[in-house]
């Protein structure tokens, strides 16, 4: 199969902010349309991916071991981890409910982490893969990434609703974590510089 060149071995820059291409003869510091500034790619983009991501695994461990809210009813509390309600959630036969804090709180997180880590794995290695397939990879889990902080917005909408029922829900130390794993995740995927996919491509 033909080798196809890609925009920097034509001797072009795309500017990561407004997406203008500028030829790198011209030896721009800053994009003649946006002002931006120029990099063939992202500095230490996989530097800082990959802190971010190693970050993301070590709190994913206590977000899914301690619990994540405590419900006090009579003055007794229960704790609930993230699985134990769904079970419970199940048990009360609010299956939709359950399969939804399922996704949001286990799979997309999951699937998030290993996806970013394939992806630093084959900009890494340089492993020769279907660069488009790989960007649009990279592009849902960039999307899909917001929706993952629907378990803490549904935590407190329950702290808000069911503290007027007589039953006080407590967030619990696994909902910081949680958080902190959502965050660092959308920040590991905005470092990750998906042109360095393209790089070293025998077969685009």
């Amino acid at each position: 199969m033909q080798t196809k060149t890609n925009a920097l071995s034509q001797g072009l820059i795309r500017c990561h902010d407004c997406g203008y291409l500028v030829k790198t003869e011209t030896k721009m510091s800053s994009c003649p349309r946006c002002d931006g500034h120029l990099h063939a790619r992202n500095p230490h983009s996989l530097q800082r991916t990959t802190a971010l991501l190693l970050s993301s695994f070590l709190l994913y461990i206590p977000a899914n071991i301690f619990p994540i809210m405590m419900v006090n009813q009579f003055g007794a509390g229960e704790p609930h981890t993230i699985a134990g309600g769904i079970v419970d959630l199940i048990d009360s036969s609010m299956i939709p409910i359950a399969m939804l804090v399922l996704v949001a709180s286990i799979l997309v997180p999951a699937s998030k982490l290993i996806g970013i880590s394939l992806l630093l794995l084959c900009a890494h290695f340089r492993w020769q893969v279907n660069a488009r397939r790989w960007t649009t990879m990279y592009r849902i889990i960039a999307f899909v990434g917001r929706w993952s902080m629907l378990d803490i917005f549904m935590i407190s909408i329950l702290v808000d609703l069911v503290n007027f029922s007589g039953v006080q829900i407590i967030a619990g130390p696994a909902a910081t974590a949680f958080a902190a794993v959502v965050i660092l995740t959308m920040f590991a995927a905005e470092n990750f510089d998906p042109r360095l996919l393209w790089d070293n491509q025998q077969n685009l």
